[in-house]
């Protein structure tokens, strides 16, 4: 289902950078990890991403992973699956009380995007764009990326608030003494 999500809300986009739209999917994936975990948020970016290689139209404009891997963009596809990852093994992690939770899920959303950037950084410098150029080319996003953090943080409290019980209940290390010999 989310996975479903990711794929629709690939039809919103801004062309901004040569090649690279502002669009909702990045945030969505991040989001994925933030509601469904580690495992599962992973999942769900690793089938968005299987879909659109067998050529499936799952990117903005109605392009396919497939086709957008020779271009600008193929670092920010590895940002997605280890930004779902991470995002969700750092909410997994957090207190499950306010304000321990909120300061989870906001840390969770700032790591999930800057291992974004810094995968598609790398991915524009192997595409031969120098450094500098790739780090410039972040910035008209951080504007965006911001209000999508936010927007994403909102909805995942909302729903962690709604459905407590998503998240594994984390046990207490025993603390009894071993007795046996």
């Amino acid at each position: 289902m989310f996975a479903a999500l990711i794929i629709a809300l690939g039809f919103f986009s801004i062309p901004l950078a040569p090649g690279i739209p502002i669009v909702l999917q990045n945030i969505a994936c991040i989001l994925a990890g933030l509601i469904l975990g580690p495992r599962r948020g992973t999942l769900a970016v690793a089938l968005f991403l299987l879909l659109g290689l067998v050529g499936l139209p799952v990117l903005p404009t109605g392009r396919s992973v497939l086709s957008a891997l020779s271009g600008p963009t193929v670092g920010y596809f590895v940002g997605y699956l280890l930004s779902a990852f991470v995002a969700g093994l750092i909410t997994w992690s957090s207190p499950r009380k306010q304000p321990g939770f909120l300061i989870g899920l906001s840390i969770a959303v700032v790591v999930g995007v800057l291992i974004q950037y810094t995968c598609g950084t790398i991915g524009l410098v192997l595409r031969g764009t120098d450094l500098t150029g790739a780090l410039k080319i972040q910035v008209p996003f951080f504007i965006p990326d911001t209000i999508k953090a936010v927007v994403a943080v909102s909805i995942a409290t909302a729903v962690h608030l709604a459905l407590p019980d998503l998240r594994p209940q984390r046990t207490a290390p025993s603390i009894a003494p071993n007795t046996a010999a």
